[in-house]
């Protein structure tokens, strides 16, 4: 039987990426998404896609798009919580509380609610068990400047992950975090042109192809239950990152 996972922010940049190297594998794939339109392109295209619009935020629609899941498959094998946002560099005094709250709202909050959801159905299936995989970035260790927002939410996701990993011991569902830096997405197209950096300067970044990330989170998913990838950091080798902060 294949198995299945649900990849939060599944629709373009690097879920996309991942959905489609895991339908090559032989998954099954369940896309989300708060646009439906390139959901629904995927699943059209591609055999064994499900599209699950939702907003990741809201646990109704969460649990209404897991439940889907479950129905059509019978079991959930894995999420890989991967929606985000980012929030343009200032300094904090020029963040708005409202461009914070939404930050947190989509890149932690989302990724409890749908670890949540997961956590449920896996620890109710037969057999039980399953792995959660929480999208964090080489933000949750070191921050670039004008990064409050979405360096707090990535560390924040750090202490989900851990706090999962250990609740989720008795029911058989790992769980880890894959932190990634400069995968070149729409997102990190910005890298190649020139972003600030700790001294002040504008520089040019090296980035790396984003399916690197894919082939990451598709072994750390394929391992079996008894073992687990706890963290992983996957980057362009020559970026800022070492010595940053």
């Amino acid at each position: 039987m294949a198995q299945t996972i649900i990849i939060t922010g599944g629709g373009r940049g690097i879920g996309k990426a991942c959905a489609e190297a895991f339908l090559e594998a032989g998954w099954k794939v369940g896309v989300v998404g708060r646009s439906a339109a390139p959901l629904e392109e995927m699943a059209a295209a591609h055999e064994g896609v499900l599209a699950l619009p939702c907003d990741v935020s809201d646990e109704a629609q969460v649990d209404a798009a897991f439940d889907k899941a479950l129905e059509v498959w019978g079991r959930i094998d894995c999420l890989f919580n991967n929606a985000g946002v980012s929030v343009m560099g200032s300094t904090i005094d020029e963040i708005s509380v409202d461009d914070f709250r939404n930050c947190i709202d989509i890149n932690l909050t989302g990724s409890f609610v749908c670890a949540r959801a997961a956590f449920a159905r896996m620890r109710r299936q037969d057999p039980q068990g399953g792995r959660i995989i929480n999208n964090g970035s080489v933000s949750a260790y070191v921050p670039r400047w004008g990064s409050a927002p979405y360096t707090a939410s990535k560390h924040a996701v750090t202490g989900l992950t851990r706090s999962i990993s250990l609740d989720g011991r008795p029911f058989n569902i790992a769980c880890g975090q894959i932190d990634i830096g400069n995968a070149l997405t729409d997102m990190a197209a910005k890298m190649t042109k020139g972003v600030p950096q700790a001294d002040g300067s504008i520089a040019v970044e090296p980035v790396m192809d984003v399916s690197n990330v894919a082939k990451s989170v598709l072994h750390m998913a394929s391992l079996p239950l008894d073992a687990n990838v706890q963290f992983m950091t996957v980057m362009a080798s020559a970026m800022p990152y070492i010595g940053r902060g």
